[in-house]
């Protein structure tokens, strides 16, 4: 709901600092894996109860997911970095949930019920990606992207934000995660409607 005006902020810093590492031979699928590697240590220090150490990493493993793509713009973006950038986001953002389910037993239940949800946000985001790709189907509110982003109530901003105060307020992980996961079904839900009225008269 919020990624297209928080964009329109942070990019010019982004595109800044990603012409830099451009210019110092660092590609857009390195960064990839280094966010990666970093939001995974994020993951372990939520497991071990470090959470502000888990913050820090989480915040570099974002920052690090947006100058991946600002990399990328800068020399066209390619099939093997648009597959990266989701596939690793996906493993890192169920990591979270399974951190905190590993860190205290009570948490068990809610970071499941999280895992689930993201798992209804997530399909009906590829799916309806796949088939706008397929129907030739583009929007470049975000920039020029690998594939089609659909919008939603719950985005990658809202996402950060409940990852945040989940490091801030974990004693709060699952009322959190109770409320964030119902978020993700109405996200799920509005995504479903979309593409039923989107692709339903086009074969």
């Amino acid at each position: 709901m919020l990624d297209t005006r928080v964009r329109r902020l942070i990019d010019p810093t982004l595109n800044r600092l990603a012409l830099v590492l451009a210019r110092l031979g660092l590609s857009a699928n390195a960064m990839t894996i280094l966010g990666f590697l970093l939001g995974a240590v994020g993951c372990v220090a939520i497991a071990w109860q470090s959470y502000e150490i888990a913050l820090t990493f989480i915040l570099l493993n974002r920052v690090a997911d947006g100058l991946d793509g600002s990399i990328a713009r800068r020399h066209g973006p390619t099939d093997v970095g648009g597959y990266l950038d989701i596939v690793l986001d996906m493993i890192f953002y169920s990591g979270v949930p399974f951190a905190f389910a590993v860190s205290r037993p009570e948490f068990t239940l809610p970071a499941a019920f999280l895992i689930y949800s993201f798992i209804g946000t997530g399909g009906s985001f590829l799916a309806y990606a796949a088939i706008a790709a397929k129907r030739g189907v583009t929007a470049d509110s975000l920039g020029k992207k690998s594939f089609f982003y659909s919008t939603g109530l719950i985005e990658g901003t809202e996402t950060v934000v409940f990852i945040v105060l989940c490091c801030l307020l974990p004693d709060r992980f699952a009322m959190l995660a109770w409320v964030f996961g119902a978020l993700c079904w109405i996200t799920t839900a509005g995504r479903i409607v979309a593409g039923v009225m989107t692709f339903r008269d086009r074969g």
